[in-house]
């Protein structure tokens, strides 16, 4: 099975809800654990909840979902600039209770790979995969 989607969404808070709906129908499709389903969901909401927060105001969100046999591919993109500093590497805030800063981090671990890919100058992309099947994980 192959599976290709695009979005292009309006940079509004609505837009995390529209991609989420959009990939957990497309992975009902697909047989993945549940697990799996639902980090890719956590992964999706992240990555568009920062795009909407931190992209330039004019922006839209663009979505691109594939979907292969084994695996699933998120990207996220928009206008802007990719986040200073450690970016997917950042652990998480030192201060427990503070609001925001969890996002990057909670990419980086529920995701078998993901990066900020350089596009163009002005343009982030995150790019996100994660197996569907855990038994289909490379062995350490």
């Amino acid at each position: 099975m192959h599976v290709t989607t695009r979005l292009s969404l309006p940079r509004h808070p609505s837009t995390v809800t529209r991609a989420r709906q959009v990939l957990t129908t497309l992975l009902s499709l697909t047989g993945a654990d549940e697990e799996v389903r639902g980090n890719l969901a956590v992964l999706i909401s992240e990555a568009c909840a920062n795009a909407v927060t931190h992209s330039d105001p004019d922006s839209t969100v663009d979505v691109a979902i594939v979907i292969d046999d084994d695996n699933c591919q998120i990207e996220i993109s928009n206008r802007g600039t990719a986040p200073d500093g450690a970016g997917l590497d950042a652990g998480l805030p030192a201060d427990p209770l503070a609001l925001g800063g969890r996002g990057l981090p909670f990419i980086a671990a529920l995701a078998d790979s993901a990066a900020f890919v350089t596009v163009r100058p002005g343009q982030v992309l995150l790019r996100m995969r994660k197996y569907l099947f855990a038994s289909q994980l490379p062995q350490s």
